[in-house]
């Protein structure tokens, strides 16, 4: 028998007894997933195309029609003051989204890559990409740093396709908050977070072009005070990347 052939046979028997003693399973569910599906199991990423599909203002990403949008804003965000200054989204925080971005702040790391390219997809049609000078992660307080192990907003920022664009750590979150989920309301989530942010002593954002990553957004108090910072640190601009909005319905 010729040895290309012994070779290629070999490694389709081995192939075969890896699926059967080490099955694949779903990263979003804990399914079956077969060849070619890349970590999800079909009804995972059809659930996932479900969450990404649609319009969405591109001030403060919620859902909207396109033709709803008056001056850059939709209905619910006009009047508000933002400090980004342009969002992009992945999709809406539901359904099989939502189970892996909470999956991946609870330890399923793994996930980095199918979340990645959500981002990545985000980005390119963002309308800013090719403003973007500096990647800045939404920082946690130290202490929840040290509880969780990492910080999932840089690990996100770390699967984006940067160009020359860099990974910048200077923002720091200097009081340790609440949950943002236990407050009950945007006014409370706002006060929540007042304050909380600095930059490092001696650094400074001084005519740069940020863009802030993080994995949800809701009211977007937390976005706001991070960009506000940012920008009194001499930020030129300042928009922000999410996997998810959540908070669609008001």
């Amino acid at each position: 028998m010729d040895t290309e052939k012994v070779k290629k046979w070999c490694g389709y028997t081995l192939e075969g007894l890896n699926h059967l003693l080490w099955p694949a399973v779903c990263s979003g569910c804990g399914g079956s997933v077969f060849e070619g599906d890349n970590n999800l199991c079909r009804n995972c990423w059809d659930e996932l195309l479900g969450c990404t599909g649609g319009d969405y203002c591109r001030r403060c990403g919620k859902d909207v029609s396109r033709y709803a949008i008056i001056n850059g804003s939709c209905p619910d965000c006009q009047g508000t003051e933002i400090y980004f200054d342009g969002i992009a989204r992945g999709g809406v925080y539901k359904d099989a989204l939502q189970r892996m971005i909470l999956s991946f702040k609870n330890g399923r790391t793994e996930l980095d890559t199918v979340l990645g390219f959500l981002g990545n997809a985000a980005l390119e049609g963002s309308g800013f990409i090719n403003e973007i000078e500096l990647f800045v992660p939404v920082p946690l307080h130290w202490t929840r740093r040290l509880i969780r192990g990492y910080n999932q907003s840089l690990i996100i920022a770390g699967k984006l396709r940067r160009s020359s664009a860099k990974i910048n750590n200077e923002l720091v979150r200097i009081r340790r908050t609440r949950s943002q989920p236990t407050m009950a309301s945007a006014a409370a989530r706002a006060r929540n977070v007042s304050g909380a942010f600095g930059v490092r002593r001696g650094h400074s954002f001084g005519g740069r072009k940020v863009c802030l990553v993080d994995d949800i957004k809701t009211t977007g108090a937390t976005l706001n005070e991070c960009a506000k910072t940012l920008k009194q640190a001499g930020a030129e601009k300042v928009f922000a990347l999410v996997l998810a909005v959540a908070g669609q319905k008001v």
